[in-house]
């Protein structure tokens, strides 16, 4: 998966917008006010952070070694991916679509 394609998805997403609050090494993508997604903007493999629900975080992070808790986010509820292909895509957009619902809904 290549940061366009990634990206491409994420900003589908309803009202999604990308900005750059932390500079720029970090697209931040949001829904209204609320962040639902980071991209580490020159990683290759692409390096992803989600939204998750803290449950599913534990057991994503426990069956893939690329899944590993949100780097410089909360451990709890974010989960930093490395997009190597350990992941299928659709499991990729399944995961984006939850984070964005989770910031979304609340």
């Amino acid at each position: 998966m290549d940061h366009k394609t990634v990206e491409d998805y994420i900003l589908s997403m309803p009202n999604a917008v990308r900005d750059y609050p932390f500079g720029k090494d970090v697209a931040v993508y949001k829904a209204g006010d609320k962040m639902f997604a980071l991209i580490a903007e020159g990683s290759d493999p692409v390096r992803l952070s989600l939204k998750c629900d803290p449950q599913l975080s534990q057991v994503l992070r426990e069956k893939y070694e690329t899944v590993m808790p949100g780097y410089h986010l909360n451990k709890k509820h974010w989960n930093t991916i490395v997009l190597s292909g350990q992941l299928e895509w659709e499991e990729v957009q399944d995961l984006i679509r939850h984070s964005y619902i989770l910031v979304t809904e609340n």
